[in-house]
């Protein structure tokens, strides 16, 4: 099975590029079977993370960035593929 993360964090007006710079300086612990970034108008950056592992696996994610980078706390959402 397939299982999409999604993590979208929207950072404070014109810092932007600063949050876009965190994301891609992130590691995680295990390797995706593929990891896209995205980034959206209002500073807003989303990162997906495909793995090949159940619905409930325990799989690594994006931490939380510094407070005075975001708005708000990061969304996050977990899909499975059904096609």
């Amino acid at each position: 099975m397939t299982v999409a993360l999604m993590w979208e964090a929207r950072a404070v007006a014109g810092r932007g590029d600063e949050l876009l710079d965190w994301v891609r300086s992130q590691e995680l612990p295990g390797t995706p079977l593929r990891r896209e970034i995205l980034r959206a108008p209002q500073d807003r950056v989303l990162v997906i993370t495909w793995w090949d592992a159940a619905y409930d696996a325990e799989l690594p994610e994006l931490p939380e960035p510094d407070g005075e980078l975001v708005t708000r706390a990061v969304h996050r959402w977990r899909f499975e593929s059904v096609a």
